[in-house]
């Protein structure tokens, strides 16, 4: 396999390697505009405001902050560092159970690479059959009746379901976050994109629930009863204090409770129960004007810049084609989108639901911790620069079994309960955290947190807001206005939450954020040490799970270990793999975590990471795969003889499209660069063993 030449990642303003044009298409080029979050909460330490207060604005109801303009971006540090000491002593001989593999060497290949004596395959690609009457994909005779039928693009979050009482099978339950058109229409004109077009797109969204065999060969699909597409105009149900208010209501569903459709599904969440979540993110860039429409009111203009919704032309144009993405039409439809979403996998008549209990904002995922009790916790990410941590911590206790009675009971466990926002704290002196990453003198970055309440939400959508000046259903719909009238620390990108089925410790992904200390916006302080930060962090918590507190400590300052601004858990760093940008998390059955990566900062393609956490080998990172040029690892399952990675928009370049291409993977040849499903497994026995 020819090496493709780094030249072709081409830094997006002088950060990671994600190419400018799934910027576009991923999060509506988020990193290129001002942070939605203008307000002034507290940094640790006390340290000095940076953002001038702006007036509070009490629109219907509402405090919200007004949307002040944003820095400009900031330039690359060229800031040769000095290569930092181990804080430990020589590596231990023995690597951890479960982590005894070859490292892959970073590289910019067009191919997913895997340690030696591991084999791999596709599961599933965009394109192909999900429901029996698909037609064979051709991506020159694509249509939207076909792509309904078949697998998504852009492949996110999977989650893997064992069939009771059928041996080897399983069901693949994937997400598909978003489209890029210049990778999918040849000939596509992104000034004048066809209703056709846009037809596909949507049914291109949304998710995906395939049965699958596992067999010699890896997982194989199979025409099973269980088979299902989720598109992003399916129906779903909205339920929570949200459902039936005035800000959802619209002239298509005036009693504000039935949605069309899931857009932007990043990653998710499986439940003890059956069921799968998914998170909706960057639905914002999916809403516009046509040019020459009035300006927003005021009140509507203020609570759409506070989730990074433009009132302008979108660049998908999709307000051309249905009302419902046309601000000035339908202002309210944005306020439908934005939850964490549960679907039945087990029930492919059912309809899927929207829990605004959970609050609207730019969902990761929803990793789930159950209580000794039964007490549901489900932890969640606000994937935004300088946006926030939050819980849910259900009222009602989880029934075992997926009966009938159980499951009707345990699917609105996310209904009822108390929604938190995190506010971190730090003993470590403000005069040793100057924003360069260096470590304090107590050798690590750690603190104390408190979870602050929001929202308190009952049967049938009643609900009480424990935020002063804001009703229970403003606290569900304009979530990120109670966090941040409550306080809550800015954090650089939170994006997967999962809890370690092992420890119960909880760790939190932190993928990057360069406008941390820009003239204007916050400063680093402990959890987020570093200003200009490309490469991100990991975020260890011991949580009192159902209580209000919790400890925490930074496992992970990401990037070159030979840099003095990066931390692996007090690991020798000249034994570790770099990791940079990390995005989803799993765990193995020995208690590892494992990270996929998104937009890797060090001139590599993404990959997947496992990591120690418990004894001398605490923070020992190894790489286990990497995926072709220009894709994102995502979605890891870590089984003990099975790893599979979701991999995302192959080939997406700046200079090239599907005309133009970069990435033949996964067909070779003349083939076209399709987002797919990969598994991994060792040809002799259980993964890392």
């Amino acid at each position: 396999m020819a090496l493709v030449p780094l030249n072709l990642f081409v830094s997006h303003n002088g950060k990671s390697k994600r190419q400018h044009i799934t910027c576009v298409y991923k999060c509506g080029d988020a990193c290129s505009k001002p942070a939605p979050n203008r307000s002034d909460n507290e940094y640790f330490g006390d340290i000095a405001k940076a953002v001038s207060r702006r007036s509070m604005l009490q629109v219907g109801g509402v405090a919200v902050l007004a949307v002040g303009a944003g820095s400009v971006l900031a330039a690359c540090s060229s800031d040769t560092q000095p290569a930092a000491t181990s804080t430990s002593s020589a590596a231990p001989a023995e690597p951890p159970a479960g982590m005894n593999f070859t490292s892959v060497a970073p590289n910019s290949e067009d191919a997913v690479l895997v340690p030696d004596g591991y084999e791999q395959s596709v599961v599933i690609g965009w394109g192909d059959p999900v429901l029996p009457d698909a037609p064979e994909f051709d991506v020159a005779a694509q249509t939207a009746a076909a792509q309904r039928q078949q697998f998504g693009f852009n492949n996110d979050f999977a989650a893997l379901l064992p069939i009771d009482g059928a041996q080897d099978r399983f069901l693949l339950v994937v997400s598909h976050e978003y489209t890029t058109e210049q990778f999918m229409f040849p000939g596509y004109d992104p000034d004048a994109p066809t209703r056709e077009q846009f037809d596909i797109a949507m049914a291109a969204h949304g998710l995906s629930v395939v049965e699958v065999e596992r067999t010699a060969e890896g997982l194989k699909p199979v025409m099973g009863r269980y088979n299902r597409r989720i598109t992003g105009d399916a129906p779903f149900t909205l339920v929570g204090p949200a459902a039936g208010s005035d800000f959802v209501k619209t002239a298509a569903d005036p009693a504000g409770r039935s949605v069309a459709g899931t857009l932007n599904n990043c990653a998710g969440g499986v439940t003890p129960w059956g069921t799968v979540l998914s998170g909706e993110e960057n639905f914002n860039q999916y809403f516009g004007v046509p040019d020459g429409t009035p300006e927003a009111p005021p009140t509507v203009a203020d609570q759409m810049d506070r989730y990074g919704i433009a009132w302008e032309p979108s660049e998908r144009l999709w307000e051309s084609f249905d009302p419902r993405f046309d601000l000035a039409a339908t202002p309210n439809e944005p306020n439908r989108f934005g939850y964490v979403v549960e679907i039945n996998p087990w029930d492919p008549a059912s309809t899927p639901v929207k829990h605004s209990a959970m609050g609207r904002f730019k969902h990761e995922g929803a990793g789930i911790f159950v209580t000794d009790d039964g007490t549901v916790v489900a932890y969640m990410g606000d994937d935004e620069r300088f946006d926030y941590m939050y819980k849910f911590v259900s009222s009602k206790k989880m029934q075992p079994g997926r009966d009938p009675a159980a499951m009707a009971h345990n699917m609105t466990i996310l209904d009822e309960g108390t929604l938190y926002v995190a506010k971190l704290s730090s003993d470590i002196p403000a005069s040793e955290i100057d924003g360069s990453g260096k470590l304090p003198a107590s050798g690590s970055f750690t603190g104390t947190g408190t979870w602050i309440p929001l929202l308190r939400s009952d049967p049938d959508g009643q609900a009480e807001s424990l935020v002063d000046g804001i009703t229970p259903q403003e606290a569900a719909v304009f979530t990120r206005f109670a966090a941040d009238k409550a306080g809550a620390t800015k954090m650089d990108r939170p994006e997967d939450f999962e809890a370690n089925p092992t420890t119960g410790k909880v760790y939190l992904a932190l993928t990057n954020n360069s406008k941390r200390g820009t003239s204007g916006e916050a400063p680093a302080d402990a959890a987020n040490p570093r200003n200009d930060n490309k490469s991100g962090q990991v975020l260890e918590i011991t949580d009192d799970n159902a209580g209000t507190s919790f400890r925490w400590d930074l496992l992970l300052v990401c990037g070159d270990p030979e840099s003095a601004d990066t931390y692996y858990g007090g690991f020798d760093k000249t034994q570790v793999s770099p990791i940079s940008c990390p995005d989803n998390l799993a765990f193995d059955s020995h208690g590892n975590l494992w990270i996929s990566t998104d937009g890797n900062a060090l001139d590599s393609n993404d990959g997947l990471f496992a990591v120690a956490l418990e004894g001398a080998n605490r923070g020992e990172t190894k790489q286990f795969l990497t995926v072709p040029i220009g894709a994102e690892t995502c979605g890891p399952i870590i089984t003990d003889d099975l790893v599979t990675v979701c991999v995302q928009h192959p080939g997406e370049n700046d200079d090239s499209s599907i005309d133009n291409p970069v990435s033949r993977w996964p067909e070779g040849g003349n083939g076209t660069a399709r987002p797919a499903v990969v598994a991994v497994w060792k040809n002799d026995g259980q993964i890392g063993v």
